[in-house]
């Protein structure tokens, strides 16, 4: 069973994302369904790898390559799956695969391994070429394509700890590599982008001893590599060091994504690797960043992680965190489908109609393949009627109903959707609890005032996987104060000698009633109107007023309540006929 837990506008191309029944488990609300009526699916292939190391999309060919990671046999794969996640085919590789590249036209694909970088054609799948490395290390090695040139990184090392050992990034001169000089300490990473043909992003990675690791680009254009911008993020006491994971260039160049396990996903600006003036929303609880995507057209991004249970692994949304739209949460969870997104485990069709993503399980020893698809359009919505509230009149401390419609174009939804709403006062803005739209779209929002005074509430409809999110809808109000009532208990007669006893219950509706309140009492009798001795109120709201009338005839006692802050004023009567 598949869930999505929130909802994001879903555009162009990419109309919305959802999971249909294999590989997901859901959280609130269910997937919607298509236009045609159908749920549209996760499509799942279980990868017939025990290691990962890298995955490529070509959208040319419409393939997936997958490497099997660094098995220590000599019969190692890359696996190929056509996009509707069907294994089509496999190359044979030999040692230790580890990174792939696609050039720009989608016309060669990369393929490290121990001892040389595989040139293969995509057509024919024969090999084309080989670049041989400068050594046949056991540790695995990123391989990128940018400036119309292949590029690799690795570490001379034979054994288990490569990450501690210095990497050097090569170029090739035909089947020759070429230092370029440039290395550092531990793994360097390599990420290029086809729609960023002249760019090479390298990171470093986190090991115990290279704690504050950097992120650097190049401008690959020329002959020779050209050094941009170099940023690390560790603080003057150390914390904040860069744990990368994943790197991703937004297809217009302008931003680099970086999926950071102790952070959360960083967007920097390419021109200096600043960030981003808007960040994105942090990950959910307990859920650390692992791989990283931006849709063909830039407009989307996918956020991996690993997480555990129910919480979300992944999150689809657009790819400008300003445009504040929720995102998309599916959480992987189950034997059947993994339970995490791996390190680098996502990539996009060029036009955005499908996200795969390579989800392990906890031990990372298995892995699964995801092709998620879009339903086939997208739909309208809108509130009508504008908001109204229940009781009219809204009071401090009671409940109200913020009430609405909220009207869609297209298929009913498979589940009820949700809308949010915000309170805004004096004390500034408050969250309230989503509510249902029944099927009728009418919904209510409930709430509790806390403050006495004006009021807006704004209520929202971000969308789901079928629906444009809606034009907002604002309603001011204004809250009073909760009411007071005082009920009397007194004797229809009395004598002027014996005097007399009124009981009475003071009661308040919202919040609790102030302690230590006392009541007027006045007493008007054939003498004229006189203030008596205030009367103090129990914890329970009782009291109790005792006199001795000075004349006889009609006597009445007139009890009131001067109210406070969030509960007005009362008064009560009772009037008495006095004897001698």
């Amino acid at each position: 069973m598949s869930k999505n837990r929130h909802h994001v506008r879903i555009a162009a191309t990419l109309a919305a994302l959802t999971l249909g029944t294999a590989g997901l488990t859901a959280v609130a609300p269910p997937a919607a369904r298509a236009a045609d009526g159908t749920v549209p699916g996760d499509i799942v292939a279980k990868l017939p790898i025990s290691s990962y190391a890298a995955m490529v999309v070509d959208s040319v060919h419409e393939r997936v390559y997958v490497t099997d990671g660094q098995d220590r046999s000599t019969n190692n794969q890359v696996h190929i799956y056509n996009f509707q996640g069907q294994r089509t085919g496999s190359l044979a590789v030999g040692t230790v695969p580890s990174g792939m590249a696609l050039s720009t036209d989608g016309g060669t694909l990369y393929v490290s391994q121990s001892s040389a970088v595989l040139a293969f054609d995509t057509v024919t799948w024969e090999r084309t070429g080989a670049v041989s490395t400068a050594t046949a290390p056991t540790c695995p090695r990123d391989v990128a394509f940018a400036g119309g040139k292949e590029w690799h990184a690795e570490t001379p090392y034979n054994g288990t700890d490569c990450a501690a050992f210095r990497s050097t990034l090569y170029g090739a001169a035909g089947s020759a590599s070429v230092s370029t000089g440039w290395n550092a300490a531990s793994r360097l990473r390599l990420e290029s982008d086809p729609e960023v043909p002249d760019r090479l992003v390298m990171a470093q990675t986190r090991t115990a001893t290279e704690t504050n690791p950097f992120v650097t680009t190049f401008d690959a254009s020329g002959d020779t590599l050209v050094r941009g911008p170099e940023r690390r993020f560790a603080d003057a006491q150390g914390q904040g060091g860069l744990d990368m994971k994943d790197v991703a260039q937004s297809p217009d160049g302008r931003r680099i994504a970086v999926a950071d396990a102790a952070y959360g996903t960083r967007l920097l600006e390419a021109a200096d690797l600043s960030d981003a003036p808007v960040p994105y929303q942090p990950l959910p609880e307990g859920a650390k960043a692992s791989a990283v995507a931006f849709s063909g057209d830039g407009t989307y991004i996918a956020r991996g992680a690993a997480a555990t249970g129910g919480t979300a692994d992944l999150l689809v949304q657009p790819a400008d965190p300003a445009s504040g739209r929720a995102p998309l949460e599916f959480a992987f969870e189950g034997v059947l489908d993994g339970d995490r997104v791996a390190p680098r485990g996502l990539g996009w069709s060029k036009d955005g109609s499908r996200l795969f993503a390579v989800t392990t399980n906890t031990s990372g020893t298995e892995y699964w393949l995801h092709v998620i698809q879009p339903p086939a359009a997208q739909y309208d919505s809108r509130f009508t009627g504008g908001l109204s509230t229940t009781p009219g009149r809204p009071v401090v401390g009671e409940p109200v109903g913020i009430r609405g419609r909220l009207e869609l174009d297209g298929p009913a939804p498979a589940e009820p959707v949700r809308v949010t709403a915000v309170r805004h006062d004096a004390n500034g803005d408050r969250r309230l609890a989503a509510a249902e739209v029944e099927a009728d779209g009418s919904f209510t929002v409930l709430d509790v005032p806390s403050l006495v005074g004006d009021a807006t509430y704004t209520v929202s409809f971000t969308g789901d996987v079928t629906h444009r999110p809606a034009e907002d809808v604002t309603l001011a109000v204004t809250v009073d104060k909760a009411p007071t009532a005082i009920a009397l208990r007194a004797p229809a007669e009395a004598t002027k000698s014996a005097g007399l006893t009124i009981t009475g219950t003071l009661t308040g509706q919202g919040r609790a009633l102030p302690a230590g309140i006392t009541l007027s009492v006045v007493r008007t009798d054939r003498k004229g109107t006189g203030t008596l001795t205030s009367a103090a109120v129990a914890a329970d709201g009782t009291f109790t007023v005792n006199d001795l009338p000075r004349a006889i005839g009609e006597v009445t006692y007139e009890i009131g309540y001067a109210g406070d802050d969030l509960h007005s004023g009362s008064t009560a009567s009772a009037t008495v006929r006095v004897r001698r």
